[in-house]
């Protein structure tokens, strides 16, 4: 069982920069991949950024290539999403993810954090 709680988000203008962070518990946090999503109101959830169990491999939305990027820190079990030029459509409930194995672009994980809001005002 693993349990995700992220953090750091908040109200940011248009073009500023926010860093996300996801906390796992547990003792096996290398072995899963780590996945961030995002819901807007109204909107279905969608993939934003996965990172491997390494930390070597990376995929990312193609809305925000170039501006996320998706990091991990084995030691600390945290995952971080760090956002930069941030834009109103980026307004979203973000969440983290993890499961065994693979990165995956699709909604297969194992574990879902409660997620964390991210407002961007113009």
């Amino acid at each position: 069982q693993v349990q995700l709680v992220e953090s750091g988000g908040g109200l940011v203008q248009a073009g500023g920069s926010l860093r996300l962070s996801c906390a796992a518990s547990g003792r096996t946090f290398r072995t899963y991949a780590m996945g961030w999503f995002r819901q807007a109101p109204g909107k279905d959830r969608e993939f934003v950024a996965t990172i491997s169990t390494s930390g070597l491999y990376t995929n990312y939305a193609d809305s925000v290539k170039g501006r996320f990027t998706i990091s991990r820190d084995n030691a600390k079990n945290t995952v971080y999403l760090q956002m930069n030029s941030l834009k109103p459509e980026d307004t979203a409930v973000y969440y983290c993810a993890a499961r065994g194995g693979a990165m995956s672009t699709t909604f297969v994980y194992d574990y879902w954090g409660q997620g964390t809001q991210v407002t961007v005002s113009s």
